[in-house]
């Protein structure tokens, strides 16, 4: 009796110490610990994950809301990695470059020479004329390249405009219909769209040529004067989009810009067209508006459109006040 009550007890404690022994092997297997560490017993540290940089500001495509008072308004914006152009419904319309062409009739004159140095006093007028907005330098340029101001026969572009045409890839743009101003470079009608192209254009060398669009990229960069100081013949020209941009954007590299200004008697409008490029991408903004407004009054549209692209939207960090309402 003794032995089988010997014999039960030792399988009773074979069997416990087993069901014991059992879950921490398995839990040894299964790569946990008891002890709540992992395998030595210290607790492993898991790093947290690096934060996530946000994405640096740019010009995208997003609802743009003016309160425009005036004849025309329209704008693009061309994404330079993509080539997509978005813009207002409109953006296909035409209106005046003004002063705007000048890039295009510099970068022209200076493609045609090649690697070919020109005389130093053409290549301060072709500084001048970007820099300065200035007409005498411009239309001296425009000479050599084989413009003219005659009347055109049947409306065809001259061979300067012509160029600018094929070169970029132009779709809307022809020349000027104004009676008597036949052949005029500012009065060339060119939509939004085609104006952001030919921005890109000019960025991208097929406007200037290998050789001089690091130069004229740079004129672009240095434009000077601000909108309320104008003469007759040039005037300051670095306000606008410029105004509408963050420092988050000024910041990443030079900003190429060139408007085009006037105010017209013959339709008693102001026509302003503005131009920005950077390497991501190149914004147009065109209009027409009664002359009794200022100039100012232009500059700032211009500047609104560039804030309400901006994203992501920095927030205090831009230079402008937010919409100047509903268009």
């Amino acid at each position: 009796m003794r032995s089988r009550v010997i014999m039960v007890l030792a399988v009773m404690a074979v069997l416990l110490g087993t069901g014991l022994l059992v879950p921490t092997a398995y839990a040894k297997l299964a790569g946990d610990d008891p002890t709540g560490g992992t395998g030595g017993g210290t607790a492993e540290k898991v790093p947290a994950p690096a934060p996530t940089a946000p994405p640096a500001p740019t010009l995208a495509d997003a609802p743009v809301s003016v309160t425009f008072k005036g004849e025309f308004f329209a704008w693009a914006l061309q994404d330079r990695k993509t080539g997509q152009v978005s813009g207002s419904k409109n953006m296909t319309s035409t209106s005046s470059t003004e002063s705007m062409l000048k890039v295009w009739i510099v970068s022209d004159y200076l493609r045609e020479l090649g690697d070919q140095k020109p005389p130093a006093s053409m290549l301060k007028n072709a500084s001048l004329a970007i820099r300065d907005s200035n007409d005498d330098a411009t239309n001296r340029i425009y000479a050599k390249s084989g413009g003219s101001y005659r009347a055109l026969d049947n409306g065809q572009p001259g061979p300067v405009l012509k160029r600018a045409i094929t070169i970029c890839g132009l779709k809307d743009t022809k020349p000027g219909n104004v009676p008597g101003y036949e052949g005029w470079w500012s009065f060339t009608r060119m939509s939004p769209r085609d104006a952001a192209r030919l921005g890109d254009c000019i960025a991208d060398g097929k406007a200037a040529g290998p050789h001089w669009t690091k130069w004229v990229l740079n004129e672009m960069a240095q434009v000077r004067g601000s909108v309320s100081k104008q003469l007759a013949r040039a005037g300051g020209g670095r306000w606008g989009i410029i105004d509408g941009l963050p420092d988050e954007i000024t910041k990443q590299g030079p900003v190429a810009m060139k408007n085009g200004w006037t105010p017209l008697s013959y339709d008693g409008n102001w026509h302003v067209s503005c131009l920005a490029v950077t390497d991501k991408w190149s914004l147009a903004v065109m209009m027409r508006y009664p002359v009794r407004q200022q100039l100012t009054y232009g500059a700032k549209v211009c500047a609104s459109v560039a804030t309400q692209l901006v994203t992501p939207q920095p927030g205090a960090a831009l230079k402008v006040p937010q919409p100047i309402g509903k268009l």
